[in-house]
Formats: structure tokens, C-alpha cells, sequence
């Protein structure tokens, strides 16, 4: 009689821990980190933001994008990536900053290129492979390794 009752706790747990974990999987699923620990996460269909962390500086959000664009889509490292709109709240992480990006500019955009990094202008762009780059720009920085 013990034993039957201790494989039904046994069960119940399992299948109460598997139906947790179902439900939390899709929210996890969504979530990507890039190299510098910023999560990426999808705003809508072909835009994506990069969620800021303590001291997060415009390089940490281009590596972010970057990063995603080549580790994950799989793109060309030539391939654009604009500014969809500009440093402001986060869709996906309520109390916390983000950029939004895109591979295409946001309509009525200006495409003009500067000579400074900026996430503060919307249609701004780098292609992938410089936009990546910034992930390795710090790595004397003994503050920035936090793995």
C-alpha cells in the first residue's frame, strides 16, 4: 500500500513539474542572449529589440543586434541593420530601455550615415559584421566579463 501511494506522489510531481515546464518553455523560447549577456527579443514581425542592462552603452546594443543577426538569422555579414526606433522603453521587459532594429529602415526614415554610433536616430544603420564587431571591442575592459 506505501509503495503504490509513493509512486503516485512520485507521478503527480513528475507530471506537475513536466506541465511547468511546458508553460514556461514558449516564453523562454522567445528570449535570445547575445555574447555580452543583452536579450533580444522579438517586437513584431522582422523588428527586434535589444533590452539594456545596468551601464548598457550604444556599442552593447549594436553587438546585441549584431551578434543576433549573424549567430542566429544566419545573415549576411553585409547585411543592414537599422534603427527602428530609438532608445526608449522596452515592449517586452516593462521598467527597462531597449532599441529596436530592423534589416529595413522605417518609412519616412532619413538613411543618412555619420560619423558617430548612434541608437538615437531612427534609420541610422551598420552592416552585421561591424555592428558584431562591438562585442569584441571591450575585452580588456576587466568590469565588462561577467561570465
Amino acid at each position: 500500500m506505501r509503495r503504490n501511494f509513493r509512486n503516485r506522489a512520485r507521478s503527480g510531481l513528475a507530471r506537475g513539474a513536466l506541465i511547468a515546464w511546458l508553460i514556461v518553455l514558449p516564453i523562454a523560447a522567445q528570449a535570445w542572449w547575445a555574447w555580452n549577456r543583452h536579450e533580444v527579443l522579438p517586437v513584431a514581425e522582422g523588428v527586434w529589440e535589444v533590452v539594456n542592462e545596468v551601464g548598457t552603452g550604444a556599442q552593447d546594443y549594436w553587438c546585441g543586434i549584431g551578434d543576433f543577426a549573424i549567430r542566429q538569422l544566419r545573415s549576411k555579414a553585409t547585411q543592414r541593420i537599422y534603427v527602428w526606433q530609438a532608445v526608449g522603453p522596452a515592449v517586452n521587459r516593462p521598467g527597462r530601455k531597449s532599441v529596436q532594429f530592423s534589416f529595413a529602415p522605417p518609412l519616412g526614415s532619413s538613411n543618412k550615415r555619420g560619423y558617430s554610433l548612434s541608437i538615437k536616430i531612427p534609420g541610422y544603420s551598420l552592416n552585421a559584421a561591424t555592428a558584431r564587431y562591438y562585442c569584441f571591442d571591450r575585452m580588456d575592459d576587466p568590469f565588462f566579463r561577467r561570465f
